[in-house]
């Protein structure tokens, strides 16, 4: 896990050395089309436990800082009890605090900082999280917290690493704290 970890930040490091010329400073507000963007996490856990997951979202840039975004989340997770499936709908907004490191500290990276807040609503099996002799299912509610960086990739795409917080207290948490996620933004 630590390797895995350590070969991920590597890349992410080595990605934000590549130069990605910046855009022009236009005052009128952009056309639709260059606002919505498409994101998504992948996440991959092999071993005792399994999981794996994949979270594709579409979005708007609503202001040059702030996006929203929405899309399902689907998680199949095996342990040496059982093993289930998770979905459900989740939603997320991020606020960019610095769009551009460089602007500040001129290192030649294109890395920016966000705050992320997000809400899941996810489908449980009860035969899995409750009672074994318990048919169907139960939804859960989460809120997440925290923050990320992004590293531009290209004009319109981007590399996103996020740390987050389950701020809900309930007793099926399906996160441990912090959840961490390697996402693309295009």
């Amino acid at each position: 896990m630590k390797r895995s970890l350590l070969i991920v930040l590597l890349k992410f490091i080595l990605l934000s050395m590549i130069p990605v010329n910046a855009q022009s400073l236009r005052t009128e507000t952009p056309p639709l089309r260059e606002r919505v963007f498409f994101a998504g996490n992948i996440g991959l856990q092999f071993g005792t436990y399994t999981n794996i997951q994949l979270a594709p979202s579409v979005g708007i840039w609503l202001l040059p800082r702030l996006a929203v975004a929405a899309g399902p989340t689907y998680q199949y997770y095996k342990d040496p009890f059982g093993k289930t499936d998770i979905w459900g709908p989740r939603a997320y907004t991020q606020f960019l605090i610095i769009q551009d490191i460089n602007n500040i500290i001129p290192l030649g990276i294109g890395i920016g900082i966000y705050t992320h807040l997000e809400y899941e609503g996810l489908s449980l099996k009860r035969d899995f999280w409750i009672n074994p002799y318990d048919e169907g299912r139960f939804f859960l509610n989460s809120a997440l917290a925290g923050f990320g960086i992004n590293q531009q990739i290209g004009p319109r795409s981007s590399m996103t690493f996020t740390i987050l917080w389950v701020l809900s207290d309930d007793k099926y948490q399906v996160y441990s704290n912090p959840e961490i996620r390697i996402g693309f933004m295009f």
